[in-house]
């Protein structure tokens, strides 16, 4: 395990609300209202990112949208170096996604890698008119060309950072933190 520590902390729950807030309205707005879309969050933070949007949107329009869990972990391009027995969790696209705007929900976007894989795997699953990306953070480094529709907040950041996104929901608090690596033989 490699020492890290916490180098700052760049947004708390206020600030993750807000943001989230923010990327309701602009979907709304960038399509003209919320008929024909569904929110997919990308396991694991996404998910719960993905059901506040949604929260979201219903007291802005008075409209629920459909929302699905996507598992991006065969299609990952880096699965043999994870592990021998990669951990599968469900996909759950509750409706057909032919024809819908989809709107993929993540946490943290870096290289593209993560998002290349939920593009196979919604490929795999139908055709969607169009698929949009939203993301509490965008940190920079793309390897893919690979931009966001919806960005809660720039990042600047170095490789050797990670930006890591905490949820209620999975580390008992709102929180996104820069953390630095503190082994000097990196």
């Amino acid at each position: 395990m490699v020492p890290m520590i916490e180098k700052a902390q760049i947004m708390d729950e206020d600030g993750m609300r807000r943001a989230l807030t923010r990327i309701a309205h602009e979907i709304i707005e960038k399509n003209k209202g919320v008929d024909n879309i569904c929110l997919v969050g990308i396991r694991t933070r996404g998910i719960p990112l993905a059901e506040r949007l949604v929260k979201k949107v219903l007291e802005i329009e008075g409209k629920s949208i459909p929302i699905g869990v996507i598992d991006i972990t065969l299609y990952r391009d880096d699965l043999t170096t994870l592990s021998y027995h990669p951990v599968l969790h469900n996909t759950d696209l509750p409706i057909d996604i032919t024809g819908k705007t989809v709107v993929l929900v993540d946490d943290v976007l870096y290289t593209g890698r993560t998002t290349r894989a939920a593009l196979d795997a919604i490929f795999d699953i139908g055709r969607p008119a169009s698929i949009q990306l939203a993301v509490l953070v965008d940190r920079g480094h793309r390897e893919l060309p690979i931009r966001p529709d919806y960005v809660g907040k720039n990042v600047p950041s170095s490789r050797k950072e990670i930006v890591a996104v905490h949820v209620k929901e999975t580390d008992g608090e709102d929180k996104v933190i820069i953390n630095e690596n503190t082994d000097a033989t990196l």
